[in-house]
């Protein structure tokens, strides 16, 4: 086989004739300009790979440390990776699972806690921390509700000791670990108010804290369950810019304040001894506004005015979102959920009045406050994070989650 000559094509390629004797072929072939020797197709290989795999905050002056691209920054803290970096952090699913399930728990100690003073058990075991000087006496009568609930309580704490470890050695964001550790320091705080609550014979102010802290608590855990969740790592979708006044986050904001100062009031209500100081519903001794006789019927009636407001402003909340963003699904179910919730929490406190505080009634009326707190925490941060305060000329880009 020998080479005749080469013939230059139009294109610029050259076509290399080759004659065997009887025939002739023609192959063409690229430009010099065009190969590409192998080294340099696979270092492009790689550039495109670290590409793909880095991920880059789309505003980085977001300050916030949840903000939409927390999970794709280097620690959460709104500020894009730098050149070079180690690429996303795991999702860790272990971690996550643990802490939903300790706010599961948790949910749980709230309704043993209820049931302590739906039963007016509080002082059935009068000694701290040990239980008639045992550790485990005859749960009988009122000590198998206040023993019951120490016991809960001592197993939620153990969790919450695993939680802040597990979270201090895997978590790579400080931020979250710091947040671990101040719910360890929330349940051990939780524990010494219990046992001052038992040794001083229930005083109203420690009473109260105790009830409160618990709820701040359940908060925190609820928090952490959604910053070590796979979505909120790999960054919540943008909903577009922030509208209306107050904005959505804000909106949000507010209403799980409402809620938490209508958790405190009925916290004040239920120490007080203030549940039937008012004995009909929905009238107050058959009239809109009660006479104010005493400081029991004035808590008990600003614990139904903070019933409305807390109405107010989750149905507000609900109108928003179903206007404006009931294609984020991540912000609509919550509100829905909580909508439900809502319903269900005022058809119990109906009942508690009626059925003249009916044990298991107003039981199920303390946890599903503390469900509502929760899922407005959820909310209110998840819409922090799909609105940042940068995204206000933007125009809404719809995303289904």
């Amino acid at each position: 086989m020998g080479l005749a000559g080469e013939i230059a094509a139009r294109d610029g390629s050259r076509c290399i004739r080759i004659d065997d004797g009887s025939q002739q072929r023609y192959r063409q072939q690229p430009p010099p300009a065009q190969r590409v020797p192998a080294n340099r197709h696979r270092l492009r290989c790689r550039q495109l790979l670290a590409m793909k795999t880095h991920f880059v905050v789309a505003n980085s002056s977001n300050p916030m440390p949840f903000g939409p691209n927390a999970g794709r920054d280097m620690g959460g803290t709104g500020h894009s990776m730098p050149e070079g970096a180690a690429g996303p952090e795991p999702e860790n699913l272990g971690l996550h699972r643990f802490t939903v399930f300790t706010a599961l728990c948790t949910t749980f100690l709230i309704f043993a806690g209820g049931m302590v003073t739906s039963t007016e058990s509080g002082l059935a075991v009068p000694d701290w921390p040990l239980s008639f000087g045992m550790f485990f006496p005859p749960m009988v009568g009122g000590i198998f509700y206040e023993h019951g609930h120490r016991m809960v309580a001592s197993f939620v704490g153990f969790l919450t000791v695993i939680l802040s470890i597990w979270t201090w050695k895997k978590e790579p964001r400080p931020w979250v670990r710091w947040l671990a550790l101040g719910a360890l320091g929330a349940v051990i705080a939780q524990g010494i108010l219990g046992g001052i609550t038992v040794i001083f014979l229930l005083p109203t102010p420690v009473s109260v804290s105790h009830a409160m802290l618990a709820q701040t608590f359940f908060c925190m855990i609820v928090a952490m369950a959604l910053f070590t969740s796979p979505d909120w790592k790999r960054g919540l979708p943008d909903a577009g810019p922030r509208q209306g006044i107050p904005s959505l986050p804000w909106l949000c904001g507010l209403t799980t304040g409402a809620v938490y100062l209508q958790l405190l009031l009925g916290a004040l209500m239920r120490h007080t001894q203030s549940g039937l100081a008012i004995p009909d519903f929905p009238l107050a001794f058959g009239r809109m506004i009660p006479p104010f006789e005493s400081s029991s019927v004035v808590i008990h009636f600003t614990h139904r005015l903070g019933a409305l407001l807390v109405t107010t402003m989750i149905s507000w909340t609900l109108i928003r979102i179903l206007s404006e963003y009931r294609n984020h699904s991540r912000l609509l179910r919550p509100v829905l959920v909580m909508a439900f919730l809502l319903c269900i929490q005022v058809t119990l406190g109906a009942f508690t009045i009626w059925t003249e505080k009916g044990e298991i009634v107003t039981t199920f009326h303390v946890m599903t406050g503390a469900m509502i707190l929760g899922v407005s925490v959820l909310l209110a941060l998840r819409a922090f994070a799909m609105l940042p305060p940068g995204l206000r000329t933007r125009t809404a880009s719809p995303q289904l989650a």
